[in-house]
């Protein structure tokens, strides 16, 4: 009987100790989530939401890093995914979700859309589509242009797939080399609403996460979803501003309300053009320029204009550049030349100085 009951309670005596140890496990998770739970209610979010973007993913070099770093510093982004990548890495495009980012359609292949025709642009749309919707189970709703680069072909593409097109307000220049310090400078530029182009393969981008979060939370600024009815950054549930930045359209299409600009009658067989500055900030800005052809198709076309002060040119796509001094031109590339009768096509740049709207002429060949 003696040999019997001493185990008995020595058994009783462990389930007590085990019991009372589980409830202070119990106790302190309760309390790390509590705490976990307070100080996300605590961030600040009185200035807005801004939007961050990464293109050309998912890849298994980098996006779980990223993910990861983003998680880290509490920082949700939207994830612009190439159809191919999405495709050969699922396990990674679903890491992306799980970890609470959106998903984006970035072109099957990354082309150049604006010289392929509406059935090839739909084949690139769509398999991104379907790739990422068997990847996570939803069907992207935005869609970036690579470049870019955008036309009325490719928004009617787009308006078939429901896609809300998502260009940038800030580029990071990450993909031009952009040191981690530049990147964090560019995040800094955003305001509420404005999103901001980042890519999902440079380690600069990654390493400048931090000083990044750090910013905006010393700005009262918050990382938000992109919506898709107005195609600007709001608060991760849906809330926040419905209506454009007035200064900084989403997309190069012009807008008569948003910036300067200046259009001048077609003629027949020739061109229009249209400058339109969509950012800047100290020492630089970026502007679009959309060119339209008259009631005639044409094979080619220049921009040209005058610079109000000493601004030049640093960085131009969808056009090619000659001249100097104050006065500019800028050409067709050899796939944005010909366009039928009242089409358009666009070309940016960025550009050092004071932010300038100047006067375009076009001439079409």
């Amino acid at each position: 009987m003696a040999d019997s009951a001493a185990p008995t309670g020595r058994r009783k005596a462990l389930r007590t100790t085990l019991a009372t140890a589980l409830a202070g496990v119990v106790t302190a998770a309760l309390a790390t989530v509590t705490l976990s739970a307070t100080a996300a209610q605590a961030a600040d979010c009185s200035a807005g939401y801004v939007g961050l973007t990464y293109d050309d993913g998912p890849n298994p070099s980098n996006t779980t890093n990223l993910l990861n770093t983003l998680k880290a510093n509490g920082l949700r982004a939207t994830f612009f995914n190439i159809g191919q990548n999405a495709q050969n890495n699922p396990s990674l495009v679903r890491a992306q979700v799980d970890a609470g980012m959106w998903v984006g359609n970035h072109s099957w292949t990354h082309p150049h859309l604006t010289q392929m025709s509406s059935s090839q642009i739909q084949s690139e749309l769509q398999r991104t589509q379907q790739a990422i919707q068997q990847a996570t189970g939803t069907a992207p709703k935005l869609f970036r242009p690579p470049y870019g680069e955008t036309n009325s072909t490719l928004k009617s593409v787009e308006q078939q797939l429901g896609l809300r097109e998502i260009i940038w307000d800030v580029d990071s220049q990450d993909w031009n080399g952009a040191s981690t310090s530049q990147i964090v400078q560019a995040a800094g530029r955003l305001q509420n609403g404005q999103i901001i182009l980042m890519h999902d393969q440079y380690a600069t981008t990654v390493q400048a996460i931090s000083q990044i979060a750090a910013n905006l939370r010393s700005r009262n600024l918050c990382a938000g979803m992109i919506s898709p009815t107005t195609g600007r950054a709001i608060a991760p549930d849906g809330s926040g501003p419905t209506s454009p930045s007035p200064t900084n359209p989403q997309s190069p299409s012009p807008s008569p309300s948003s910036s300067p600009s200046f259009t001048p009658p077609p003629a027949s067989g020739g061109c229009t053009a249209t400058i339109q500055t969509v950012n800047s900030w100290t020492g630089g800005f970026q502007s679009n320029v959309t060119v339209r052809a008259g009631s005639s198709a044409i094979s080619g076309w220049t921009v040209t204009w005058s610079w109000p002060g000493s601004q030049s040119i640093s960085q131009l796509w969808g056009g090619l550049q000659s001249g100097s001094g104050s006065s500019v031109s800028v050409r067709n590339e050899s796939w944005n030349g010909s366009l039928g009768a009242s089409a358009s096509t666009t070309f940016g740049f960025v550009a050092n100085g004071t932010a300038a709207t100047p006067t375009p002429t076009c001439s079409a060949s």
